[in-house]
């Protein structure tokens, strides 16, 4: 058996069924004397919600500044996210540096996003770029046409 078995489940029969399979191959292992856990979570952001994500953080890097000068895409994600946890009332904190010089902001990370919050972040970040006059190129729009 592989370290871990990732099975996405969509409606409640194909899930019932995805299930009796996953103890059809747990119970071996468990009467063997192996101790496995079971994880069920929201399902994060497609290949191409990523996909998507990182062209439009890329575009921007290559384009703009913030506060005179460019930014790398890190550095975007960072004020992006910021800036989209502020305007849907999650919580951004403004800690003291660990090391006394400074101020850290701490903020959602992209990895820990689910399919929902994933595709509002791209709304966001696509309306923040319109009022500043961005423009993507027409790869951006292909992927944005993807299922979401």
């Amino acid at each position: 058996m592989s370290d871990k078995l990732t099975l996405p489940l969509w409606e409640p029969v194909q899930a019932h069924k995805a299930i009796l399979a996953v103890y059809a191959r747990a119970k071996p292992l468990l009467m063997a004397g192996h101790r496995l856990v079971v994880e069920l979570r929201p399902e994060k952001r497609s290949d191409a919600e990523n996909r998507l994500l990182h062209l439009l953080l890329g575009h921007i890097a290559k384009t703009q500044e913030w506060a005179g000068k460019k930014r790398d895409i890190e550095t975007w994600k960072r004020l992006l996210i910021a800036a989209w946890c502020r305007a849907t009332n999650e919580q951004v904190e403004i800690l003291p540096a660990l090391d006394g010089h400074g101020i850290d902001l701490v903020y959602k990370k992209s990895s820990k996003l689910t399919r929902a919050e994933c595709a509002d972040l791209i709304t966001f970040i696509q309306a923040w770029a319109a009022m500043q006059g961005i423009e993507f190129p027409p790869t951006a729009s292909e992927i944005a046409s993807y299922e979401r």
